[in-house]
């Protein structure tokens, strides 16, 4: 599957809604999607893996952990539906990269400008916790996505894991660190390049109801790694 290779983010997505190559994922979205829960017990859920989307002209790359099983999982949409959405898309409304601060379901007339958003894993996983081998399954996306994205120059990974699946990523298609910790930390930056592009790498903890309930991650924490984002887009590309 690693030497899967793709010609536009279209085809990426089309070929990803009927990935099956992780079958204890596949029986979970779907166990999921037939039993729902109560509270969205009206709802088609939608099941499958969920695609990337975006300006796929953007600088800004957002990389997440996974779709929510309840979240994109029902809804079709990366971070739609779910709390750590209402903190992306305010956030990204905030600082000028969509048009509302809120994201319920796939036609609700949500738009991003100059930003794409995605995740190492196009599946619910149980527990929020993918495995390692459903990680590497699923590289093959994230891989074709930072190559078709060419435009893309800041990336900002939401977690632990999305941040060392990402840089890993990077470094697996050629780009090498410029400067930079590669230790994961909050609003951290790494400087990446392979010669033709540039790209700088920011690490944020995850807009899970987890760190935000307990304060991990306050608002002005996640501000200002976007706020940051916002400036290297606008000023230094």
């Amino acid at each position: 599957m690693s030497m899967l290779k793709f010609s536009s983010i279209g085809e990426i997505n089309d070929k990803l809604i009927s990935c099956k190559l992780c079958p204890r994922l596949v029986s979970w979205r779907q166990k999921v999607a037939y039993e729902k829960t109560a509270r969205f017990k009206d709802w088609d859920y939608w099941g499958k893996p969920v695609p990337g989307f975006g300006d796929v002209k953007g600088r800004l790359l957002v990389v997440g952990l996974a779709p929510a099983a309840h979240g994109g999982n029902r809804t079709g949409r990366m971070f739609t539906g779910d709390r750590s959405g209402e903190w992306l898309y305010k956030a990204l409304y905030k600082f000028g990269f969509a048009n509302q601060p809120n994201s319920t379901s796939i036609d609700d007339g949500l738009k991003l400008k100059n930003c794409y958003i995605t995740a190492i894993v196009r599946c619910a996983p149980p527990e929020n916790k993918p495995l390692p081998s459903e990680i590497q399954n699923c590289n093959v996306y994230l891989e074709n996505e930072i190559k078709l994205l060419k435009r893309v120059k800041v990336i900002v990974t939401l977690g632990q894991l999305s941040f060392k699946t990402t840089l890993k990523t990077l470094q697996k298609i050629g780009f090498k660190i410029v400067d930079g910790r590669l230790k994961f930390f909050h609003g951290n930056e790494i400087k990446l390049s392979n010669g033709a592009r540039e790209l700088i790498l920011i690490s944020s903890y995850h807009p899970s109801q987890r760190n935000t309930f307990t304060h991990k991650l306050t608002e002005e924490m996640f501000d200002q790694v976007f706020k940051r984002t916002r400036f290297l887009t606008d000023v230094l590309f």
